[in-house]
């Protein structure tokens, strides 16, 4: 089916000011479709759901937390008939604003929504709904021998219909793909509160790539409420590899060395010596503090073949000067170090209370350069900054920490994060890897875009979206190209 029959037309709708008192039309109207228990009004409950977690605030009008495709259909029905925008929201994970209620907009919550529909072990793929929780899929499929290969650090609490919205990542992607490749079809409320099916369980069917076009939309092109899932079979051996060196750039040429072998890894993560600290203080793993940068390789597949690339990637970093190798002996060991870097960022409150994470891809040859400068500007703006990040390939994660009740830090904080994504963008870069434009990176996109590009992806947004309401403002930053008007409420900025 085609995402909308309508002829597209241009959004017109602003978004500055909310539209509709909490206890009007549109939460009566929302009461009657659902139930008074899953609509929410009260301040509280709407100060709540204001921001996801980016450091970008804005205002929700009305909460509701449908249960269902049809509920789902008629909260987008209800606020298109009152000219209110929505916004769908999970597990509220994201780091770009990009489930940012914005003007007194309805917040389409789907946690209620996560239920694992069916599983296909033969034909290894899984429909669920779009409340799952990601590392939830993987722990129903393990008896199957299966799992769900996009690993967000935030498995544990990011939800799969988030992750279809961004596009999500994660440390074993270097190998498998990110989430558009494991997405085989999705039940999706349009933006008008049509239906569709977008894909098939045997692949995309004949025309345009719709399910390609909405993986990664961040919201802009309707809501899944079903998603078909493409489950990955367990090598039948791993083996993980932790390397320690002097230096930064010691680290970064042994990544684009392992690679140039003609290697690809399934993981290939790196942290510098501040990140190593901070995690250490808090599992206890051995790690070796006083290392300028820590490298995390896993190699994975048959037996022998695994046995191979684990030699040959430690003679590698060998010839850059790693100071030692330690190889996890039993899985224990392994889940021990792959706990230290899937909770870098919870660590870094050792340090500071406040971290503002950046993501930013940069070709590997440009990784020592980049990852200096990202050093200096941290410096110059008087910021720590940590580095934890997808060194394989190239998404860079820094970690800006500091106290947000210094005077004047948070002007300090953003600066440098805008000057991080310029200079990745110069050295031949992309503004985001895997947590997408959002608000955060919205007028940052002419970094990268002609106006010819950025009128392309408004006449596709269009095309999903004849109403303008489906979260607005996101993603494209200018009024004349999408309609939408660009003022954030006064204070969005926390």
């Amino acid at each position: 089916m085609t995402a909308a029959s309508a002829t597209p037309a241009t959004p017109t709708h602003r978004v500055s000011g909310a539209l509709t008192a909490a206890d009007g039309p549109v939460a009566a109207a929302l009461r009657s479709a659902l139930s008074d228990d899953r609509v929410r009004t009260t301040a509280t409950e709407l100060g709540l759901y204001r921001r996801d977690a980016s450091n970008i605030e804005g205002s929700a009008g009305v909460v509701c937390f449908p249960t269902s495709t049809d509920e789902v259909r008629a909260a987008v029905r209800i606020a298109v008939d009152h000219g209110m925008p929505f916004v769908a929201r999970g597990s509220g994970t994201g780091l770009a604003g990009g489930a940012t209620p914005l003007g007194g907009a309805l917040v389409i919550t789907l946690t209620k929504m996560n239920r694992i529909l069916s599983v296909d072990p033969v034909n290894r793929l899984a429909w669920v709904e779009p409340g799952v929780l990601n590392l939830d899929l993987t722990r129903a499929v393990a008896a199957h021998g299966l799992h769900f290969a996009p690993d967000p650090s935030s498995q544990q609490s990011c939800s799969i219909g988030g992750n279809l919205a961004n596009n999500s990542g994660g440390p074993h992607c270097l190998a498998d793909g990110v989430t558009s490749a494991h997405v085989l079809a999705a039940e999706v409320v349009m933006p008008d509160g049509d239906v569709v099916v977008l894909g098939s369980e045997g692949g995309e069917p004949d025309g345009y790539d719709l399910r390609g076009a909405f993986v990664g939309s961040e919201g802009m092109c309707g809501i899944a409420t079903r998603i078909c899932v493409r489950l990955t079979q367990n090598p039948p051996d791993v083996r993980t590899m932790l390397f320690d060196f002097d230096t930064v750039d010691e680290g970064a040429q042994t990544v684009s060395a392992i690679i140039a072998a003609g290697m690809v890894p399934a993981a290939l993560e790196m942290m510098d010596q501040l990140c190593v600290q901070a995690v250490e203080a808090y599992i206890h793993a051995g790690l070796p503090t006083d290392a300028a940068a820590l490298l995390l390789v896993e190699v994975a597949g048959p037996v022998h073949g695994v046995a191979d690339e684990l030699e040959r990637i430690v003679a590698i970093a060998r010839e850059h000067r790693c100071r030692s190798v330690r190889v996890a002996q039993d899985e224990a060991e392994r889940a021990l170090i792959w706990k230290g870097r899937k909770t870098a960022f919870g660590a870094v409150a050792r340090i500071k209370p406040n971290y503002y994470l950046h993501d930013t891809v940069v070709p590997r040859r440009a990784l020592p350069d980049v990852l200096r400068q990202v050093y200096e500007i941290a410096e110059r703006h008087g910021i720590l900054v940590m580095n934890v990040f997808h060194a394989g390939d190239g998404n860079l994660h820094p970690l800006l920490v500091f106290d947000k009740r210094e005077p004047g830090v948070l002007e300090r904080v953003h600066a440098a994060g805008e000057e991080i994504v310029r200079v990745s963008v110069a050295a031949g870069g992309v503004l985001s890897g895997e947590h997408g434009i959002g608000l955060e990176k919205r007028d940052l996109m002419p970094l990268m875009f002609a106006p010819a590009d950025l009128a392309a992806q408004a006449a596709l947004r269009a095309a999903f979206d004849t109403t303008g309401l489906a979260n607005p403002t996101k993603v494209l930053p200018s009024p004349a190209s999408c309609g939408d008007s660009h003022e954030v409420p006064e204070g969005a900025w926390i």
